[in-house]
């Protein structure tokens, strides 16, 4: 009888968590008709707002990083970016494999461990991109996080406001969103 309790409260379980990602899937829409060649290149982090509590603690020092997005002979992406960290520039690389329609990819964080999925929601490849990752650690460890992506240092204001507005329509308040200081540092080499 235990068992049988045991299996059926696991069973309401993924169903309510079913639910819960179908909604969330449903919130966070993607570019239509998405040309990933438009897409590569180089970009930079201009904006980020996230859930994550050390995005909340560090937004004053973090400066802005530059990203720059590769084909893979799979289909995927190699996404290197390249931030300033203790005065020091650090890059990571991460392999971003397609699943899905396209604009949609994953990748697993080799610091965390995690399962991340991300979504191109919109972009003009010219000037900006607005992504949305998805993350989940363990069990109450969602993570999530909405990045505006410019071809320049300096987004224009209608593409700030653009992503302010985006980001609180995926439940990001104004505590939470920040635009990154442009700098000079770990930029050379990211043409």
């Amino acid at each position: 009888m235990a068992a049988l309790r045991t299996l059926w409260m696991g069973l309401v379980l993924l169903g309510v968590l079913g639910v819960l990602q179908t909604r969330a899937e449903a919130q966070v829409s993607l570019q239509p008709n998405f040309q990933q060649d438009k897409f590569l290149g180089r970009w930079f982090t201009a904006g980020l707002a996230s859930n994550a509590s050390w995005i909340r603690e560090k937004k004053a020092p973090l400066p802005m990083c530059t990203s720059l997005v590769a084909p893979t002979e799979d289909g995927g992406l190699n996404l290197t970016i390249t931030f300033l960290r203790k005065d020091q520039c650090e890059t990571r690389t991460l392999l971003l494999q397609p699943v899905g329609p396209p604009g949609c990819y994953s990748y697993t964080s080799q610091h965390w461990g995690s399962v991340n999925d991300v979504r191109v929601v919109e972009t003009d490849y010219v000037e900006y991109a607005l992504l949305h990752t998805e993350s989940t650690k363990g069990p109450g460890q969602d993570f999530h996080i909405a990045t505006l992506y410019s071809r320049t240092q300096t987004p224009r204001e209608e593409v700030k406001e653009k992503f302010a507005a985006f980001a609180k329509a995926q439940g990001f308040t104004e505590d939470t969103i920040v635009f990154l200081p442009q700098t000079d540092k770990c930029m050379e080499g990211h043409q």
